[in-house]
């Protein structure tokens, strides 16, 4: 089976309080402590949960994240760190001076111990693994998406005329026209994309949202009650969930073939979102009204 069924996601948690771990806040990874866990049962979030502090942010950014948000502190992932660290840095050259940009190299990073801890559960480690490689301008796409939000205070128009749903539709006359009926596996592509459906509805209330977007979601939410999450929203929060889909498949039972096919799959939308960014992602998003501004802070 290649269905992304989140019914399958184990109830078990990887990671322990007080665990040194690094968590994805927007594009960016930054160094992070568990405070507490808990299992959240509420439909939009079902799953393990875990509150972090951010190390050297205020306790006031202290916030709850889902596990797909946490990565282990390994010398793998540092580096991972350090590579979107230094791609963000390098988009913003065009505006700082070089001068200012040394200044800014001396991080802690090389201080930081490479103490990578043991996983306790040895099935985990046994679990197939998904690797997704984004490519560059879609990452450019990614920070400029959490520029956009977190420091502008923009949203994304929604509803978006070109949404999720469309997008996976696109994908699929694409690869009908470039395949041919007799080559392609027409079921197969369409579990895949029903799944990514599924997955998306469920996980966007929960972990692709930031959250000066959430009055915006909660708004949404009520003036479009029976609207499926896939035709409001678009190829920018798409984008966001694909940054999540390798720990999203980590917690499920599916079997190695199923999750290398997945994982082609996955990598093929990737590309086609790339070839057709312009047509298929917002170029300017609008700017939030001073009293969304103000309900959205005190939220």
């Amino acid at each position: 089976m290649t269905s992304v069924d989140s019914s399958n996601i184990e109830r078990s948690f990887s990671y322990q309080e007080n665990e040194k771990v690094l968590c994805f806040h927007g594009p960016l990874i930054y160094e992070a402590k568990i405070l507490e866990k808990n299992w959240m049962e509420d439909p939009e979030a079902t799953g393990p949960h875990y509150y972090v502090h951010y190390k050297g942010w205020k306790k006031s950014w202290d916030e709850w994240v889902p596990e797909t948000r946490i990565l282990r502190w390994s010398e793998e992932n540092l580096q991972m760190q350090l590579r979107l660290k230094a791609y963000y840095r390098a988009k913003q050259s065009g505006n700082h001076t070089k001068g200012q940009q040394n200044d800014q190299e001396g991080s802690s990073l090389g201080k930081r111990r490479r103490d990578a801890k043991l996983e306790k559960e040895e099935d985990y480690l046994n679990r197939p693994e998904i690797k997704l490689d984004i490519p560059d301008t879609l990452k450019g796409q990614l920070v400029d998406d959490w520029e956009n939000v977190t420091k502008n205070q923009q949203l994304v128009t929604l509803p978006r005329t070109v949404n999720v749903n469309e997008v996976l539709l696109r994908y699929k006359r694409f690869k009908k026209d470039k395949k041919g009926n007799r080559e392609l596996n027409e079921d197969l592509l369409d579990e895949v994309l029903e799944g990514l459906r599924i997955y998306f509805n469920k996980a966007l209330g929960s972990m692709l949202l930031y959250r000066f977007e959430r009055h915006q979601y909660a708004e949404i939410r009520k003036t479009h009650s029976e609207t499926n999450l896939v035709d409001i929203y678009g190829a920018e929060h798409l984008l966001r969930l694909f940054v999540q889909m390798p720990s999203l498949i980590a917690h499920t039972n599916m079997d190695p073939d199923a999750v290398n096919v997945l994982s082609d799959y996955l990598t093929d939308i990737l590309r086609f979102m790339q070839k057709h960014q312009k047509q298929l992602f917002q170029t300017e998003y609008e700017n939030a009204a001073p009293g969304y501004v103000t309900v959205s802070s005190s939220t």
